[in-house]
């Protein structure tokens, strides 16, 4: 049996906490993560000085040591990060179930923080004119920004299924309805129309403002710990039921047009691991939280996880279908495109309300929700359940 499988009901997330969202927020990055994870501690009832693992992402500010100290944390015996920005949400949750089951740990703490509402925060508005070392054999001239490349994909994928900007449409309308629903959302008084949308400035061609994710600050935490724990601490557990990660053959980080089959994306060899090891099927799914830093990205996470077959996902989003209400709610908070970005770490709080009941879109009878992280590069995903 496999760590993966063992995975399945055996930890819980026993606590989640979100610090501010918004722009231009004065606290430091680190300041935020450690309010985050204070708030998650406090939400689950378990002391600071009983976490023994922590898990951030490899790009995160805030160093594991930093947070050991600032938090009153004891001797930690696992420490894990994870990678490749927008892909890594997932990964941590699953990571730190790994540590759980295998005795490496007894509490888990993950968290991302970021501040990314001033430009000087974007790595591309400081990038050198001149591309070095293997990217200039993968990036064509003046392709630096990363909704540059996810135009290239989109385009292409129009072009062979006949998707539309109206189906785009379809994803940016339904988020930002859910996040019209959500206090703490960036864009929760802000409405948008069909017409709005489609009137937006191009950011790059086929990609309008509204197609591409907020830059915003803030932070989200969670803490993980045994399902048997879980059941005597003051929160609903929300169990993690299956964990994956994958990178798709012959693909690149964000270019994926270089492989023989450029929709083969990422999310299919995470895939492939996340149902191998699941009791729950796409067909089992009530409620969904798919990384969304572009719009496309909805539909190609729709088909590399099996929710629809090649080329449908665009009819999919049609009729209000992942819109609360419809036949596959996605993104309930408002995702990266409307209620913050936060390489999609919100998007795992959000799944965890959406189980315990509590969100602002809340899925009736909502009993299963699927998590994933960017399919562009290397990426996790997971199920979790009541």
């Amino acid at each position: 049996m496999s760590v993966t499988t063992l995975i399945k009901d055996r930890t819980a997330i026993a606590g989640i906490g979100m610090a501010p969202y918004g722009r231009g927020i004065e606290s430091s990055e680190e300041h935020l993560a450690g309010m985050a994870v204070k708030q998650a501690l406090d939400d689950a009832g378990i002391d600071a000085a009983e976490v023994d693992g922590l898990v951030s992402y490899d790009m995160e500010v805030t160093a594991l040591e930093e947070m050991a100290s600032n938090m009153g944390l004891g001797d930690l015996r696992f420490i894990a990060h994870t990678s490749c920005g927008g892909g890594g949400s997932c990964a941590g949750v699953g990571l730190g179930a790994m540590a759980i089951v295998t005795g490496q740990a007894d509490v888990v703490v993950a968290w991302r923080s970021r501040k990314r509402s001033s430009k000087e925060s974007r790595w591309w508005m400081n990038q050198p004119s001149i591309v070095r070392d293997r990217q200039m054999w993968l990036r064509p001239h003046g392709v630096v920004r990363t909704a540059d490349e996810i135009a290239f994909m989109a385009r292409r994928y129009m072009h062979e299924y006949g998707a539309t900007q109206d189906h785009f449409a379809n994803v940016a309308l339904a988020f930002r309805r859910h996040a019209n629903l959500n206090p703490t959302a960036v864009m929760h008084e802000k409405k948008m129309t069909r017409e709005s949308y489609h009137t937006s400035r191009y950011v790059a061609d086929p990609l309008r403002l509204y197609d591409c994710c907020l830059e915003t600050d803030g932070a989200c935490a969670l803490v993980l710990v045994s399902a048997e724990r879980a059941k005597d601490l003051k929160q609903k557990p929300v169990y993690v039921h299956a964990a994956a990660q994958g990178i798709s053959r012959d693909s690149s980080i964000m270019v994926q047009w270089y492989a023989e089959d450029m929709m083969r994306t990422q999310a299919v060899a995470c895939a492939e691991g996340l149902w191998k090891h699941s009791d729950i099927r796409p067909k089992d799914i009530k409620v969904a939280e798919m990384y969304d830093a572009y719009t496309p990205e909805i539909l190609f996470t729709l088909e590399g996880y099996g929710f629809c077959g090649r080329g449908e996902a665009g009819p999919f989003t049609d009729d209000g279908n992942i819109e609360l209400g419809g036949r596959l709610p996605i993104n309930t908070n408002g995702g990266s495109l409307s209620d913050a970005y936060l390489h999609g770490f919100n998007l795992v709080i959000e799944g965890v309300k959406q189980m315990r009941g509590t969100s602002t879109a809340q899925v009736q009878d909502a009993d299963t929700c699927f998590v994933s992280g960017s399919d562009l590069v290397p990426t996790s995903a997971m199920v979790l359940r009541r």
